[in-house]
């Protein structure tokens, strides 16, 4: 025979497991939602206007993922706003992206690894990380080849510098800071554009 006092004890238990499952499903959805960053997409398209005129890059993150994650999210955070060309050599390239216009420094975050090895070539127009002797030091400094410079790709005895995407608009105004003229400045000994050339925003492009 069955029992009921045991018929009665299961029934409550189950009626206890669905209100507290009912109470705890209702708790979670007065959590608000957790904020998303936004999908970065493989062909960013990102528009740099500096004060000599606008550049616009299409980058790669289907080849350099992990650099073009880094980039963009510098970008979105407003980074490179205000900052300048600090270091400019002829026929060699452009660098850009870790100073002010008084020659200090802006903070960055931890370095990215490097993904050089991506068959993306140092060619002119191309824009690719800056780093120090360690290849693996790379943080918010960019730097644009103004001609084909393939002794910074790397090679079976070295690691190269990472390239991550090309101009697609404005290699007049690439070639035009590229020309002016520069010498010492602050703490630099030289390379540093006389008129200083300001990256006034750089956004993406919607």
């Amino acid at each position: 025979m069955n029992n009921p006092t045991k018929f009665i004890a299961t029934r409550g238990w189950l009626l206890g497991l669905a209100l507290s499952l009912l109470l705890s499903g209702t708790a979670l959805a007065a959590e608000p939602a957790k904020k998303r960053s936004p999908r970065i997409p493989t062909f960013p398209i990102v528009e740099m206007e500096t004060s000599a005129g606008t550049l616009v890059f299409e980058l790669n993150g289907r080849r350099a993922p992990m650099t073009v994650k880094n980039f963009v999210e510098y970008v979105r955070s407003g980074h490179f706003n205000d900052t300048i060309f600090h270091r400019v050599i002829a026929d060699f390239m452009i660098q850009g992206g870790g100073y002010d216009a008084d020659l200090a420094e802006k903070p960055s975050r931890k370095s990215i690894p490097n993904e050089s090895g991506n068959g993306l070539k140092n060619n002119r127009g191309t824009i690719a990380m800056a780093r120090l002797n360690d290849p693996h030091s790379a943080t918010a400094q960019f730097y644009v080849n103004l001609v084909d410079n393939n002794m910074l790709d790397p090679s079976e005895k070295r690691w190269g510098y990472t390239v991550f995407g090309e101009v697609i608009e404005g290699l007049d105004v690439l070639d035009a800071i590229g020309a002016v003229k520069t010498g010492a400045k602050g703490s630099f000994p030289g390379d540093v554009p006389k008129e200083t050339i300001t990256i006034k925003s750089v956004k993406l492009r919607k």
